[in-house]
Order: C-alpha cells, then sequence, then structure tokens
C-alpha cells in the first residue's frame, strides 16, 4: 500500500466533456482519452463516435479483449456469430480472438467508451481514420 504523499512516476489526466486526441475519420471519430504513454503501456481508453447509419470497422479479431461501454445512441456490435443491439447504457465484453465489429444503424449519432490493453493501440488510429475517410460513401453505410 502506498503510503499518504507518496507520488507516482505518471502524471494524473483530467480531462472535461469532448476533450483529448481526436481521429476523424469521415462519419466516423475517435477521440483517445489515454493510451500508452498516459498508461504506462497498460491500457488504452478511447470514445468511438458513428454518425447516423455508419458501418464500423469490419468484421475483426485480435489476441486481446475489448470493452465497450454505449455512451449514447444505439450501436449495434457483432459478437462472434450475432449482432446485439446495444442502446446507451449497455456494455460489452469481447474476449480474445472472437470476431467483432460495431455500427449505427440507427437515424441517430451513437458513441461508446472502448478500453483495450495492451495501451499500444492509438499508434494505428491515425490510418484507421485515413482508411475510414478514403472509403466510398456507399461503403460507409449501415
Amino acid at each position: 500500500m502506498a503510503e499518504h504523499g507518496q507520488t507516482s512516476q505518471r502524471e494524473p489526466v483530467v480531462l472535461g466533456p469532448g476533450e483529448g486526441r481526436t481521429y476523424a475519420g469521415g462519419p466516423l471519430t475517435a477521440v483517445f482519452k489515454a493510451d500508452g504513454a498516459e498508461t504506462a503501456g497498460r491500457y488504452a481508453i478511447s470514445e468511438w463516435w458513428l454518425e447516423r447509419h455508419t458501418k464500423g470497422p469490419g468484421a475483426h479479431h485480435h489476441p486481446e479483449d475489448d470493452v465497450f461501454y454505449v455512451l449514447e445512441g444505439t450501436m449495434s456490435v457483432m459478437v462472434g456469430d450475432r449482432w446485439v443491439d446495444a442502446p446507451a447504457g449497455s456494455f460489452v465484453l469481447v474476449p480474445g480472438e472472437v470476431v467483432h465489429d460495431f455500427e449505427n444503424r440507427t437515424d441517430a449519432r451513437a458513441g461508446m467508451l472502448n478500453v483495450s490493453a495492451p495501451g499500444d493501440f492509438e499508434p494505428q488510429v491515425p490510418s484507421i481514420a485515413q482508411w475510414f475517410r478514403d472509403r466510398s460513401p456507399e461503403d460507409t453505410r449501415a
């Protein structure tokens, strides 16, 4: 247990609503709250916002778990071989190696918080945002 007054080698992070490092991908926006530098590489926390009727990244998997908490609207989330509609307040844990995707199939903007570990996700996001911007309008529609 840390003694009272002992300090960390890392600085605390305090962000207001809408603050963070923003990556615009056309109808998708990622806002990173913390990644490797802020978490000593342990985890990444980001928001993913999709405008109405917007597809997500496409079905994919990776070794790490993905944790999602829907902040606003309803996000459709594919977990394995099924889609679930997750309204605001919903929690989705996708175990590592399970195929998953997400999209906004509604008439309103939707957003969710993502927690992933380890904290090395953000360096990949500029190329992901560019891929979203380069997609044809037909390919972005859910």
